[in-house]
């Protein structure tokens, strides 16, 4: 396990690139919320002190009326940060456990950039949303506010998108360079020409570009169950810091 002073630097460059466009804390719980996104990320309650676990059952309900104010459902994000006894409270509620996700980092500076493509990002948030939305299969429902929440992000912001012959997007990536530290997000490739090597060429590009800004350590976010990318990022150096869990009361029928 990581010390918590590591954990605490993680989640909070992990806050900074990608913003939550209202932020709320009670106590130690970060509470975000973004009307324009439904990303689980953007919308959760996120604890930051393991000692910081009074009037819990109080502090619940209250996140609560606020969700639902946002019209959101109420989600705790649970890091090495939240205190057990949150978790215990929440077992007692019934709460269901979502997504495990892994946070990975890597040693840039053993990281072999040879052959990897010098490529710069691009400055048209739009043109990425575009694309990116594209190879994700998402709709264009939430395209307004990927773009209002990629526009806020204040650290150095790399959007990538690499291209074939025909012009036609293959893969996207978004790169954030916060000092030394180099996040990648939302790795994504066309389902036509997945297994190919073209993800892991897109993030060793995104990587060396990083690194040239001075990023030492690369890191990223990975649902826990996601074998393909899991052995793509193994295959670059990446190796497991922590994870987090999402929990969430369960839905009326």
């Amino acid at each position: 396990m990581p010390g918590l002073a590591q954990v605490r630097r993680m989640e909070a460059v992990s806050f900074r690139s990608f913003p939550a466009t209202s932020t709320f804390f009670d106590g130690s719980w970060a509470i975000r919320l973004t009307a324009g996104h439904p990303a689980k990320r953007l919308n959760s309650v996120s604890p930051l002190d393991p000692s910081d676990h009074a009037n819990i059952d109080a502090r619940v309900e209250m996140a609560q009326h606020r969700f639902d104010s946002f019209g959101r459902r109420l989600v705790f994000r649970l890091s090495p940060l939240a205190p057990t006894a949150l978790d215990d409270v929440l077992d007692d509620r019934g709460w269901n456990y979502l997504d495990e996700t892994i946070v990975m980092v890597a040693d840039l500076k053993q990281q072999n950039f040879f052959d990897a493509m010098d490529q710069l990002p691009l400055q048209d948030v739009g043109l990425w949303v575009d694309a990116f939305l594209e190879l994700s299969e998402e709709g264009d429902k939430n395209k307004p506010g990927l773009a209002e929440v990629i526009g806020a992000i204040k650290p150095v912001s790399g959007l990538f998108i690499t291209q074939n012959e025909d012009n036609e997007p293959v893969s996207a990536l978004r790169c954030v360079q916060d000092n030394d530290l180099a996040g990648l997000f939302d790795v994504v490739t066309n389902i036509k020409f997945r297994g190919q090597g073209h993800g892991k060429a897109a993030v060793l590009s995104a990587l060396k570009w990083a690194v040239k800004k001075g990023a030492e350590t690369g890191w990223l976010q990975v649902v826990a169950d996601n074998e393909v990318a899991l052995k793509l990022y193994r295959s670059l150096g990446f190796r497991e810091l922590y994870r987090y869990t999402y929990r969430a009361a369960p839905q009326m029928s």
